[in-house]
């Protein structure tokens, strides 16, 4: 195969972006969809940010496929460009690192600095149409797929100044996704907690329904809002709040320590939320550590007798937002997911640290509160390792000693080949024992449901029975005391009924292994088995079908005069053995969904599980209610 300069393919205005999404956008999922969302909208707020404009409509059409942005900033340069000889607006639209934001005397400070924004939305739309208001005329230009459709036209005299943009994302790149309201509102919302003044209507034409956002009290709203969210108990009566505006930084932070045992952090960098966190987050961190610390050696404090107090103990149950507004912010990737800036550790942390300090002397009652609250992290803490370590030294003792008696564990030494199946109730265990591969696939049943692990502390964790009989089969420990280096199987695969119950086991136990040992599933260590839920017999030849819509798509593809003979499986245990391995054990013929995090959705994900799964039953019926037009057949137990 011969190749020169004639296989040399140079890819003209857009077409980079068009070829390769995912390098702009993070991916063609949900994620990247909704990433055009966010660039959009940032354009708008960054005029609010740097005081030209104090309202945003957004507006969402009723098949939620074209998304409205309009803000009564100063509007888009509409005037020609000196080096293209076009309208401003165009190059913007067009060119890849073409915009206002280079200029500090344009912008002092935004969230997009790389000039790809808007560009890579309008190459990335079926449709984008924008109107802009300036010098009381009233501008248009229509877009497809990053090409103008004709040129900038006058439409007329207008009032005030503002920019309005129309898109309609490619289903040539993003198929049939479809923007979610909800998604859309959050971001929105936490706009206006960012920018104090700032309203922001949001209009869901599918509904009718219409929502103004405005939040005078800004990130100590937010902060309020978090800790209801997620059923938590201040700890205390006060709350650290603070901010500073110089040349160097623009800082505001609200914390407030609860009742929790995780760590909550929102941290934004120009109104962008750095999911990812980054510098301005680790700053944060290490002046909260350091003041603390500071103030117990300031006032002599004694701890009790075997408490070591560290900075996880510290931080434990901490709900902090901390917004940053910097001339040249550095991100990694255009996502936007973390700031880079090495600079903002140092002058976050000087900053929090001195205000943290004044703050704990000046609340004595509220310093004591935090102290208790760190002492009894460290116990539970303490307490946590114990246990970890004792279900650790079970499995330790030999690979066969002391694991859970009713573990049918596979006799290959291998870990890269061996697969641990957990299986619910003894019956459907019974089965997979007969039915697997001796060699490499152990089976360990579990007796009905377990325990919901969200809220609870490893130490509860480990008293259960079940729950630490598969910390003992995984022989990885948990907690402070795991060691992924000491997993005995390369999958672990839970295996439930097929039905509404089944799929409820499943997700109480994939809570676990999040909160407890998350690492397995970041490593890609756990998987869902896929049964079949329906066997259809026609004469000679067998299909299986794992829920409705496939034993629908089965029977159709029948020949019209068959009568085929249709059997629904109750349960695992009724399956014979040598169906059990043919259909869900075999790895040439089994189904089986690899779980992930998605990239780049940690916070998203956080946020999902501790509605779904948390204390707060209201924070649940909304999720259910807000996401069930995602879902297809829902098997209601009937």
């Amino acid at each position: 195969m011969s190749y020169g300069a004639e296989n040399i393919e140079v890819l003209e205005g857009l077409e980079p972006v068009r070829q390769r999404p995912g390098m702009y956008i993070g991916g063609t999922g949900q994620e990247g969809f909704h990433h055009l969302v966010w660039e959009i909208v940032d354009n708008s707020v960054d005029e609010a940010i740097n005081g030209h404009a104090d309202k945003i409509q957004v507006t969402l059409s009723a098949d939620r496929t074209t998304l409205v942005v309009e803000d009564n900033g100063r509007g888009i340069p509409v005037d020609i460009h000196p080096k293209t000889g076009r309208p401003a607006l165009e190059v913007i639209l067009t060119t890849l690192h073409a915009g206002g934001k280079f200029n500090a005397d344009s912008y002092k400070t935004s969230g997009g600095l790389h000039g790809v924004g808007s560009s890579v939305v309008n190459a990335l739309s079926e449709s984008m149409e924008v109107w802009v208001k300036r010098d009381k005329t009233l501008h248009y230009q229509s877009f497809s797929r990053g090409k103008p459709l004709g040129d900038l036209e006058q439409r007329g005299t207008a009032r005030g100044t503002g920019t309005k943009v129309s898109f309609t994302p490619d289903p040539e790149i993003f198929g049939k996704l479809k923007f979610d309201p909800g998604k859309i509102q959050l971001r929105l919302e936490t706009s206006t907690f960012l920018n104090r003044g700032l309203r922001v209507v949001w209009t869901d034409e599918a509904t009718g329904e219409s929502e103004e956002f405005y939040h005078e009290g800004g990130i100590d709203d937010y902060l309020t809002k978090l800790i209801l969210e997620d059923s938590a108990r201040p700890v205390g009566e006060n709350t650290f709040s603070m901010s500073v505006d110089d040349e160097d930084l623009r800082l505001e932070v609200s914390i407030s320590w609860t009742d929790q045992t995780k760590e909550t952090y929102r941290s934004f960098a120009n109104g962008i939320y750095t999911a990812s966190g980054g510098t301005h987050e680790t700053g944060l961190k290490d002046a909260i550590v350091r003041a603390f610390k500071e103030w117990m050696g300031a006032h002599g404090v004694s701890l009790p007798k075997g408490v070591k107090v560290n900075a996880d103990d510290i931080r434990e149950g901490l709900v902090a937002v901390c917004s940053v507004f910097i001339g040249e912010p550095q991100f990694l990737g255009q996502t936007k997911e973390k700031l880079n800036n090495p600079e903002v550790r140092g002058l976050v942390s000087e900053r929090v640290h001195a205000a943290m300090v004044l703050w704990l002397n000046e609340n004595k009652s509220q310093a004591d509160s935090i102290l208790a609250r760190c002492i009894l992290a460290a116990r539970a803490r303490a307490a946590s390792r114990e246990a970890s370590s004792r279900v650790k030294r079970k499995s330790a003792v030999s690979r066969r000693l002391n694991l859970p008696g009713k573990l049918a564990d596979c006799s290959s030494s291998d870990a890269t080949l061996c697969e641990l199946f957990i299986v619910e109730g003894d019956s459907a265990g019974g089965s997979a024992k007969q039915g697997r591969n001796r060699n490499h696939q152990a089976i360990l049943p579990l007796r009905g449901k377990v325990m919901n692990t969200e809220c609870l502390s490893l130490k509860r964790v480990l008293e259960n029975r079940e729950l630490s009989d598969i910390v003992s089969a995984l022989g990885c420990g948990a907690g402070k005391g795991f060691d992924i280096k000491k997993l005995r199987y390369n999958k672990i695969v839970l295996l439930m009924d097929a039905d509404s119950d089944g799929h409820h086991i499943a997700i109480l136990l994939l809570t676990f292994f999040y909160r407890h040992l998350r690492p397995l599933i970041e490593e890609g260590y756990i998987y869902v088995a896929q049964p079949p839920l329906y066997k259809i017999t026609w004469g000679q030849k067998t299909y299986w079908a794992s829920d409705e819509a496939e034993k629908t798509k089965v029977l159709k593809g029948l020949p019209k005069n068959s009568r085929p003979e249709l059997a629904r499986f109750k349960g695992l245990g009724e399956m014979m053995p040598k169906t059990l391995y043919e259909t869900t054990l075999d790895p040439a013929h089994r189904r089986l969904l690899r779980v992930r995090i998605p990239e780049g959705s940690a916070v998203e994900t956080e946020e999902v599980m501790g509605d779904l799964m948390g204390r707060d039953s209201k924070a649940r019926y909304e999720a259910i209610v807000n996401w069930m037009h995602f879902a297809g057949d829902l098997d209601l137990g009937g």
